[in-house]
């Protein structure tokens, strides 16, 4: 998607208009895309359920079943009523402001469910490529408005589970408060068409934290009129909570309030009294310190209602993160723990006021059948970690929903807590795909797909459409998992690298992913993961970790040389037709390489090739085919075993490249690539092997970052399954 370039215009009174807004996805120009007749191409998304950072949910007050939750790359997304599975808002998100997906807020009109607000952007660094927006919806998410904002947003930094910062005045929807991370508290009167800062407000928190979350009591308000009274969290220890009783005009710190831990959520339940939560440190993989307070706003009494207090009775240290009341019942408010990583995070449930609290853990039934990976190869599931957020169904007491760092639990009995019985929770997750993809591949026997992914390690899928029941790498379970790679002629061979422990961040498998062997041994003095590769015939495995020169193993693992002839930061393929033949190029210098003693040796071919990135593929039928792309610097193709390479001058810039089953009437196989042709940037197939290019995505699936990986199904032709950063595996079909 091509966004125009906005301006601002600084006012005397401190406001920042955005001078034009768009509608996304916008309309598609250029000749390469309209290549492609709408509809040509369906999406949807390999089954995975979960797999990251679910940081907010929120139920609408005044729509049954009106549901949204936020993730810190993933996007935002909205329940479907009748299919109970989630739809993403944020797949129109374009290659260039991948920084979109990265939700810091979610804000919901309450007098008006079909209003939507996004605050967007991922990081506050100098490399995140533009600054944070807020996106404005009047058809819950289906269309958004965009207003740009002059600085960056932080929905995967820390404290992204604090909120909500974004909030829409229930008395006035034309009144909105965004509390920032540097840039102090902003308002808008136009339905956060344009913004000012609120130069009263007297603090901007804790540098790169800020201000956590804000909130109304509109208790005495009018409709129509503005609310008066407004309440801030600020990640200030000294002075964690102020409040305005005119509009927001002044604010003070609230008195007598607690001091000395940050504020994580801040909530005003039925029964008048505002509840809070704590950590002495903003979340979400460190808390040594926390509480849970509430205060009656008629008497301004406080009152500490901690139900397990941090370091004591053999207690670790740990926060306090979610907050939900009840809105039908006075008094009945939940917490969650955070970073009490031993035994396991808990969330607790009070039904006087925080008087008394039931543990939710200790009789919780988990079925976790939806995601069968939550069990992580143990004995049985847990409640969950890193659960910032919970809500309570404003229309159903018994229905409860919380998000945890990898899915979303949801239950339809919680009030059986009050009378000492257990709860069922379930997996809610579905359709909500959040995993980063960093490896893809489509052997041509097995599953359709092996993919390696970022936090869930490496899973195999027999069917796209159901997620696997036994399908996450065990032997070891691993975490962050780079790169995988698999053996043609060796029927079921696979291998993958991890991070990890010693002697665990190698294994294979050769079976197609169904059960997996380490390897015996490593490379001397690696510590890294890197990239691994397969000879076509499986008997030879090169391992390239980054931190140390290439290495190769004749044994499965078991025993690793150094390969002679490569720097350490290197590309390695191997030839998908001659077990002998391996090419490798080096991004730093634009060389490459080619090896015809299976890996062992390397000498220099081709120079003069584009520098600073490079993925090189093989193509599965030809002996000596491999294709090089170098991102901005184009796709290159050598058919004579990467002696030379010859550029491809069709496709202005490819970040991946990959093959799949030929076109019918064609020899040769199809080729897939993220990049630019005519200048639109795309998912791009050529069933000529690069002469033409046709457009196989469309505006409204664009899915921000697609550069990792791309794999073609060699077995069903148009089929390309995709890689994202934060929403999962998408993957195409001709239609």
């Amino acid at each position: 998607m091509s966004v125009p370039r906005r301006h601002f215009l600084a006012l005397s009174t401190g406001a920042v208009v955005a001078a034009g807004t768009m509608t996304a996805p916008a309309a598609a120009t250029g000749q390469a895309v309209d290549q492609l007749a709408a509809g040509r191409y369906r999406w949807r998304n390999v089954e995975i359920v979960g797999g990251g950072f679910v940081t907010g949910i929120i139920h609408h007050p005044k729509q049954r079943g009106l549901v949204y939750v936020r993730t810190d790359i993933g996007g935002a997304a909205r329940l479907d009523l009748r299919t109970q599975r989630w739809v993403q808002l944020l797949e129109w998100v374009g290659w260039d402001e991948w920084s979109l997906t990265g939700v810091e807020s979610l804000a919901l009109d309450p007098c008006d469910p079909a209003r939507l607000y996004l605050a967007v952007g991922t990081y506050t660094n100098e490399w995140s490529p533009i600054n944070g927006a807020i996106l404005r919806s009047t058809d819950q998410g289906r269309t958004f408005r965009r207003t740009d904002l002059p600085f960056k947003l932080g929905g995967n930094e820390p404290g992204r589970s604090m909120g909500e910062r974004l909030v829409v005045d229930p008395l006035d929807g034309r009144v909105l408060y965004f509390g920032t991370r540097n840039q102090g508290l902003w308002r808008s009167n136009d339905r956060g068409e344009s913004w000012s800062r609120v130069g009263s407000f007297p603090s901007v928190g804790m540098a790169g934290i800020g201000i956590g979350f804000v909130f109304f009591d509109p208790r005495g308000g009018r409709k129509g009129r503005p609310t008066q009274t407004i309440y801030a969290g600020v990640t200030d220890s000294a002075s964690p909570l102020f409040r305005s009783t005119d509009g927001g005009r002044t604010w003070a710190a609230v008195p007598g309030q607690p001091t000395g831990l940050l504020p994580h959520h801040g909530e005003l339940g039925a029964d008048g009294n505002i509840y809070l939560t704590y950590g002495d440190r903003p979340g979400p993989y460190e808390m040594y310190d926390g509480a849970v307070h509430k205060v009656d706003t008629a008497t301004g009494v406080w009152t500490d209602i901690t139900p397990l207090r941090p370091n004591t009775g053999g207690e670790a240290g740990f926060g306090y993160a979610g907050l939900a009341t009840d809105p039908r019942k006075p008094g009945t408010v939940m917490v969650s723990t955070m970073s009490r990583w031993g035994p396991v995070d808990d969330v607790f449930r009070s039904v006087d006021g925080g008087r008394t609290w039931h543990s939710i853990a200790q009789k919780a039934e988990i079925d976790v059948s939806g995601a069968p990976y939550l069990n992580f190869h143990t004995e049985g599931p847990k409640l969950g970690w890193m659960i910032g957020d919970i809500s309570i169904d404003p229309f159903n007491s018994d229905k409860v929903m919380y998000v945890t760092g990898a899915t979303i639990f949801g239950t339809d009995d919680v009030t059986l807590a009050e009378a000492g019985r257990s709860t069922h929770w379930s997996v809610r997750a579905q359709g909500l795909e959040e995993t980063a993809v960093m490896d893809l591949i489509s052997p041509p026997w097995g599953p359709p797909l092996i993919s390696a992914l970022g936090d869930i390690g490496v899973y195999r899928h027999d069917r796209l459409d159901v997620v696997p029941p036994d399908g996450q790498a065990a032997n070891p379970v691993s975490g962050t998992s780079p790169s995988l790679d698999y053996a043609a002629k060796a029927e079921g061979f696979v291998v993958r690298v991890a991070y990890g422990g010693s002697k665990e961040r190698g294994a294979y498998s050769t079976d197609a992913g169904v059960s997996w062997q380490p390897f015996a041994g490593e490379p001397a003095g690696s510590t890294q993961p890197g990239k691994i590769v397969a000879s076509t015939d499986a008997r030879t495995i090169v391992w390239v970790p980054g931190d140390v020169v290439p290495h190769y193993s004749r044994d499965r693992g078991t025993t690793w040389t150094p390969v002679t002839g490569l720097p350490q930061q290197v590309a390695v393929v191997g030839d998908r037709v001659d077990p002998k033949a391996f090419y490798a190029f080096d991004p730093a210098t634009g060389m490459a390489y080619t090896s015809t003693n299976g890996g062992a040796d390397f000498l220099p071919s081709a120079t003069g090739l584009p520098t600073g990135y490079g993925k090189l593929e093989t193509v599965l039928d030809r002996a000596g085919h491999c294709w090089l792309a170098a991102g901005a610097g184009g796709l290159f193709r050598s058919t004579d075993g990467g002696v030379t390479y010859q550029k491809v001058t069709t496709i202005e810039e490819a970040f991946t490249v990959g093959f799949g089953k030929a076109a019918r009437g064609r020899t040769e196989m199809a080729v897939y690539s993220s990049g630019k042709v005519a200048g639109v940037r795309g998912i791009y197939r050529s069933v000529d092997s690069g002469r033409r290019w046709v457009r196989i995505n469309d505006d409204k699936h664009q899915f921000a970052s697609t550069g990792d990986a791309i794999a073609g199904d060699p077995r069903v032709f148009g089929r390309v399954y995709i890689s994202t950063n934060g929403l999962g595996i998408p993957y195409g079909e001709p239609v």
